[in-house]
């Protein structure tokens, strides 16, 4: 049955496969989407929600998301590990207790993992990479600097640990076999990227900075990572910018959608269309389209991937910025991302404040998938 309902919600759209095969732009070999279907049937669905830390780490919070969650068609959870203060939320990594980036809001993981486990839910431990607040003033030598060796700082204040310094990833690592360890079925890498939001100019590393050795970097990184992290077999995957589906180069930050695809079980373009800028996608306001941004983002992602689009699990909108979001929003970019071959997809909200009445199993069977059934 489910392989019918993937070919009815999936047949209008069947002029994808004719784009696929025609265009020779972005990828050397044709792939029909019939094989990238049949490779997306094959794995796991996952639908998930992104947890902060101390969301997830109180038993009484915790408690309540996840009655929740048994009344949804919820499936996955990913909490943040390690975030964009550099802070690190579990315990049982050296550096992180030596440096003072611990903060124990995980304090008892195993109790948390345990609860999620028992509710059958898929778990992510969500790592930011190189973006940090902690260590470049811990360990200045870390730390992505000036010209005249200062501390380099974003325009909004923040810090960043040098991408191309083997410390740096050795630290990170540090961090996701910890997770690992604890049982974690995935290791989710975010700010996987270089710095933006300032004068990037005058960045300096420890290696010479271009494009090329950019995107090379990144890519050694997760070398590196699946090497540390293989004796535990857990999954491992990274968080993009959502334009990387449709932008032709590494948007100056170093991601190549195509080359860490290649490099990673998953991955995460953040497609939220209140990051879209107007006309993108011919769009006066994207924020106002979530059916249309992730639809057409998809489209393109498909374009350049080819098989890897099977890896493809994307972020969607869950928070109001400049437009409400609501159930219907919500719904908009579930249904764009089903009728683009793709039934996996994380939600964000910072605050863990998600529109549950978009993921009742009577609305997913009413808009999305008319043959559901409850897992729980």
């Amino acid at each position: 049955m489910r392989w019918i309902i993937f070919f009815l919600l999936l047949a209008p759209h069947a002029i994808l496969s004719a784009e696929v095969r025609t265009s020779t732009e972005t990828r050397p070999s044709a792939v029909s989407t019939d094989t990238i279907r049949l490779q997306i049937i094959s794995q796991r669905t996952i639908r998930g929600i992104h947890l902060s830390s101390w969301g997830a780490g109180s038993s009484k919070s915790r408690a309540e998301l996840i009655k929740k969650i048994n009344k949804s068609v919820i499936n996955a959870v990913v909490v943040a590990i390690k975030e964009v203060d550099g802070q690190v939320y579990i315990p049982g990594v050296a550096a992180a207790h030596k440096y003072g980036a611990y903060a124990p809001a995980i304090s008892q993981p195993e109790e948390m993992l345990k609860d999620f486990k028992n509710a059958n839910l898929y778990t992510v431990a969500r790592i930011v990479v190189f973006k940090d607040k902690v260590m470049p003033f811990r360990r200045g030598d870390m730390a992505v600097h000036t010209p005249d060796g200062g501390t380099w700082r974003a325009n909004n204040g923040s810090t960043w640990l040098d991408p191309y310094n083997k410390e740096v990833w050795s630290y990170i690592l540090d961090v996701a076999e910890r997770a690992a360890k604890l049982g974690f079925d995935e290791v989710q890498f975010d700010y996987l990227r270089y710095p933006t939001e300032g004068r990037t100019g005058l960045c300096r590393y420890t290696k010479p900075h271009n494009t090329k050795n950019a995107i090379a970097n990144l890519k050694d990184f997760l070398i590196y990572a699946r090497n540390r992290l293989k004796p535990y077999k857990v999954k491992i995957s990274a968080d993009v910018f959502g334009l990387t589906t449709t932008a032709k180069d590494d948007m100056g930050i170093g991601q190549d959608i195509k080359v860490i695809a290649d490099n990673v079980d998953y991955i995460y373009p953040m497609m939220y269309p209140s990051h879209y800028y107007t006309g993108e996608y011919n769009l006066k306001n994207p924020n106002s389209q979530p059916y249309k941004v992730i639809d057409r983002g998809l489209k393109d992602a498909l374009k350049r991937l080819g098989p890897d689009y099977a890896k493809l699990r994307p972020y969607l909108q869950d928070f109001n910025m400049g437009w409400h979001y609501g159930p219907h929003e919500v719904r908009a970019q579930i249904i764009a991302a089903r009728r683009n071959m793709l039934g996996s997809w994380v939600l964000w909200n910072s605050g863990n404040r998600y529109n549950w009445a978009a993921l009742t199993p009577q609305s997913f069977r009413a808009f999305v998938e008319p043959d559901y059934k409850n897992e729980k």
